[in-house]
């Protein structure tokens, strides 16, 4: 088949499944006795008609609630979804007003309702169908235990997976939706409770625009960038280069030395971080030392320009004290795996100890290691808590910073502008763009390594 009938066919292949679907639905219709229509008008009702009391009681009572739900305020919450209120709040004159934040998350909650209702409506119908079919053949209609056998049995991941389906859209799918919508509204800054909010791409005119919210919004992304890049390299090659070492039989208490790594790892972060921000202080033991040689002192934590490289640089250095000896952990146990073979055949063939390395070696452990870089890649560029201890409250006074610091990444800026400013709808806009951002590139620098393809070649 040519490659141009190969892509015809593929164009076709949805048009084909909707013919299908509609086809078998069409067949449905014609088919479906008048026990599966009542099911279809009433929830249960069908099941009450073939005996099944109990069932058809419990999807009455599930419909009954829904209605109950949108009669005493869903709908109310539905339609407040689209419109975020009509009237503010009025203190001197008594009114009560809405509140745009709070319809906004009851409107996503009676939404997300309105979808399991749909759904248990469907799977009404097809419990009707599928007893009506049962009886169609001679058989007699599942009881209540036998259902329940069956849905332990037959459709047991079904039933094991409903609670924390529903736990999941509660606490995750739903707090995300509410995100990403806020990144919509012109909510945050001026708007905000009494006030009403209104659905707009304010947020992305702002972020888009040649503004100085704009103009941060570029600077801060270049170098969180540049900085997700560096870490990542700098962690992943100071980690790699300690495992090689202590590796080395010629190295003695390799086992000591690859503890003291491990120390600096078990002690929590923000403890070493706070560590560093006191020892850079200008009243710190590293400037009482340069000031006592008559060396010019490092003080990171002004506000002008001639701290930046200093504050970014230490900010490198405090995540690899960080972040080097789990790398190093990792990287020793996948040396182990290496097949010593090879090295001895490229000895023979006259490879040097570099050329073993670049051919061998790193090919190896990137290939081993290349999900959990990606992680790395992901954590660095979201590393919220390295400049926030170590420089927070720093605002750069220069280059047209809005509300950040010229060492903030796009985390730490959009938590000064969502918690410290209330500038939701930005803050909502800069999160949804680091999920875009950090998804796209991992997803393809994971595509494009050996890791995806060529997984064959290293097992």
């Amino acid at each position: 088949m040519t490659m141009q009938a190969t892509k015809q066919a593929a164009r076709r292949a949805p048009c084909a499944r909707l013919r299908a679907q509609a086809q078998a639905l069409a067949r449905f219709i014609r088919w479906a006795p008048v026990r599966v229509w009542l099911s279809a008008a009433v929830m249960g009702l069908g099941q009450l008609c073939y005996g099944q009391i109990i069932k058809g009681l419990l999807f009455m009572g599930l419909e009954a609630a829904g209605i109950w739900y949108f009669i005493a305020r869903g709908a109310r919450d539905f339609i407040g979804f689209f419109i975020l209120g009509t009237q503010e709040e009025d203190l001197w004159m008594g009114i009560k007003g809405d509140n745009s934040m709070n319809m906004l998350i009851l409107g996503i909650f009676a939404i997300i309702l309105l979808c399991f209702l749909i759904l248990l409506w469907v799977c009404n119908i097809r419990d009707a169908a599928f007893t009506a079919r049962q009886v169609e053949k001679g058989k007699k209609p599942r009881s209540f235990p036998e259902t329940l056998a069956a849905l332990a049995d037959e459709r047991f991941h079904i039933a094991a997976l409903c609670l924390p389906l529903v736990t999941v859209m509660i606490f995750s799918v739903l707090p995300i939706i509410f995100m990403i919508l806020i990144a919509f509204t012109n909510l945050g800054g001026d708007i905000v409770y009494p006030r009403l909010a209104d659905w707009s791409f304010s947020a992305w005119k702002k972020i888009f625009s040649v503004g100085k919210l704009g103009s941060t919004f570029g600077k801060i992304l270049t170098w969180n960038v540049l900085w997700a890049v560096s870490s990542t390299a700098i962690n992943f090659l100071c980690g790699l280069g300690l495992a090689l070492l202590l590796n080395k039989k010629n190295v003695r208490g390799s086992k000591i030395w690859r503890a003291f790594p491990i120390l600096a790892y078990a002690i929590p972060g923000f403890i070493s971080m706070l560590g560093f921000k006191f020892m850079f202080s200008q009243s710190g033991p590293i400037n009482s030392l340069l000031a006592a040689a008559g060396k010019d002192t490092i003080f990171f934590l002004t506000n002008d320009a001639s701290a930046k490289w200093w504050a970014r640089g230490i900010g490198l250095f405090v995540n690899a004290w960080i972040s080097v000896p789990s790398i190093m952990l990792m990287t020793t146990g996948i040396l182990t795996n290496i097949n010593h073979d090879l090295y001895e055949a490229s000895s023979l063939d006259g490879a040097t100890p570099f050329q073993q390395f670049r051919k061998i070696t790193l090919p190896f452990v990137v290939f081993s290691t290349t999900p959990v870089l990606i992680g790395q890649f992901v954590g660095n560029f979201n590393n919220f808590g390295i400049f926030f201890f170590i420089r927070s409250g720093v605002i750069s006074n220069y280059g047209d910073y809005f509300l950040a610091s010229d060492t903030d990444l796009l985390i730490n800026w959009l938590y000064n502008l969502s918690v410290d400013n209330n500038y939701y709808s930005v803050g909502a806009a800069i999160s949804l763009m680091i999920f875009v951002i950090t998804a796209t590139l991992s997803l393809t620098v994971y595509i494009r390594s050996a890791a995806y393809k060529q997984e064959d070649t290293y097992q």
